[in-house]
């Protein structure tokens, strides 16, 4: 019976050192998504604050006098 327990007990304290190994991985992952999440957001904002070009489109181009 207690060579049993004592098993419980090596598997509860690898399970519990997993859950945090795992916990810690997650937190790291939230932090980068965040920082992600917010260098995305500022390449937006600076997106919609550019000027639009002022080269014609190629449709819109008249052809060189050579042609």
């Amino acid at each position: 019976m207690e060579r049993h327990l004592i098993e419980l007990e090596t598997k509860l304290a690898f399970a519990e050192m997993t859950i945090e190994e795992l916990n810690q991985a997650l937190i790291q992952q939230q932090f980068a998504l965040d920082r992600l999440q917010n260098q995305v957001r500022q390449l937006a904002e600076k997106l919609q604050g550019m000027q639009p070009s002022q080269v014609a489109s190629r449709a819109e181009e008249t052809p060189p006098p050579h042609y």
